[in-house]
């Protein structure tokens, strides 16, 4: 080989190592993400390994922005006791199916289904307004539209009660990660015991404001469940949902056709809101892209083509041990990187942030640096600077032999 080819070969190889070995530039980010602006404070890059351990300020830091509960003080009355009468109970809408008897009389007794205008419409009397009313209030309405036709002197017994309840269609907007107008409470009878088929009576679950929330792809962490605004029929009622993080009973009413449904906002990451309830994202929707060594490919490791499912709360850190990108030789993988591309679900502006693994899982103030994830993150592994210049050497070697 001549001195010109040697000189050449030598340049390339020490590019490669530069490539191999340099750092590589920290994200740039519009929101200010490194004095813990960002949408999670946690998101803000640790100080540099050999200082002193920092307090676990992330918390704090998210928690000052907060603007007041809506729906007053945490200390105030939450739950149940807020929801007004009209909202109480079960409250029938359109497409509902109801039995209705009268004494013994077979002209009136019958199912019905609630109309499209919500009224209850039996033979030979004026319809009844049923939508958002109770079967307590439509029995009395009926008795009382007996004895004014005059089939009766004086009010008969009347029965009216629920035995399937339609699907109803809301809208959720809001602190929702999908708000949207949702359909909730639909029901195939396959689903249904044959048992609870033929029986007198239906359930209400399907048709809560849970419900509906979690149709809207759940709540975001800085969502305000104080004051939850519920519009119906030209009222607006404010409901407290913060009991359903406490294991308490909650506001969760029953919703009809054409409610309206508003979450407000925080303005804040509140670190409470990560964890299980009926109100959260049923899981996380996790984009990931796995290193190549030492997996040869990401179906080996057992990472879907397109997305993973991880469960709500779930941090960064565990979802770069889930994608594979810990552990192997120490020599060899110790120091490998991973990058969290995330969106503020408020602005809507992006945030890039990269973590040394080895540094994350050694210092003692992790948890404040470790984000956590939500609905369509995205995770990249590096591979370490060993395993770079390994690749840049069989890379030169592949070349070196075609050289004229």
């Amino acid at each position: 080989m001549s001195n010109a080819r040697r000189r050449t070969l030598g340049a390339c190889l020490g590019l490669g190592l530069v490539a191999g070995c340099g750092p590589a530039p920290n994200p740039q980010n519009i929101a200010p993400v490194e004095s813990g602006g960002g949408y999670q404070a946690q998101y803000r890059d640790p100080p540099a390994r050999g200082e002193e351990p920092a307090m676990l300020f992330s918390a704090r830091l998210n928690a000052e922005r907060c603007t007041p509960h809506g729906g007053g003080p945490d200390g105030g009355a939450k739950g149940s006791e807020l929801v007004e009468y009209a909202l109480r109970g079960e409250r029938l809408s359109r497409n509902d199916l109801v039995d209705v008897r009268v004494s013994d009389d077979p002209t009136f007794t019958s199912n019905y289904v609630v109309s499209r205008d919500g009224m209850l419409k039996l033979p030979f009397l004026p319809p009844i307004a049923a939508q958002g009313r109770s079967t307590d209030e439509i029995e009395a309405d009926l008795a009382a539209a007996l004895v004014r036709a005059e089939f009766y002197d004086a009010a008969p017994r009347v029965s009216v009660r629920a035995t399937d309840f339609a699907s109803v269609s809301v809208a959720v907007s809001g602190a929702v990660f999908e708000p949207h107008a949702v359909e909730i409470g639909r029901q195939s009878g396959d689903d249904l015991d044959p048992a609870r088929q033929l029986a007198l009576g239906a359930s209400t679950e399907a048709r809560n404001l849970s419900a509906a929330i979690r149709a809207a792809g759940g709540v975001r962490p800085d969502a305000d469940l104080s004051a939850v605004q519920l519009r119906r029929a030209g009222r607006s009622y404010t409901l407290d949902l913060r009991g359903v993080f406490e294991g308490r009973n909650a506001a969760d009413v029953m919703l009809l056709t054409g409610d309206e449904i508003t979450v407000p906002s925080r303005q804040c990451f509140q670190d409470n809101l990560m964890r299980p309830s009926p109100l959260s994202p049923p899981g996380v929707s996790l984009f990931l892209s796995n290193l190549t060594q030492p997996a040869t490919g990401n179906a080996i490791s057992a990472i879907g083509r397109e997305v993973r499912e991880m469960p709500w709360g779930t941090r960064f850190m565990q979802a770069v041990v889930d994608s594979n990108c810990v552990g192997g030789a120490r020599a060899t993988s110790a120091y490998r990187s991973a990058v969290l591309l995330t969106r503020d679900p408020v602005t809507g502006v992006s945030t890039v942030i990269e973590r040394s693994i080895e540094d994350q899982l050694r210092r003692a103030d992790r948890d404040d640096f470790d984000p956590y994830l939500l609905p369509g993150d995205a995770i990249a592994c590096y591979d370490s600077s060993i395993t770079n210049l390994s690749e840049v050497a069989g890379v030169l070697g592949s070349v070196v032999p075609v050289i004229p």
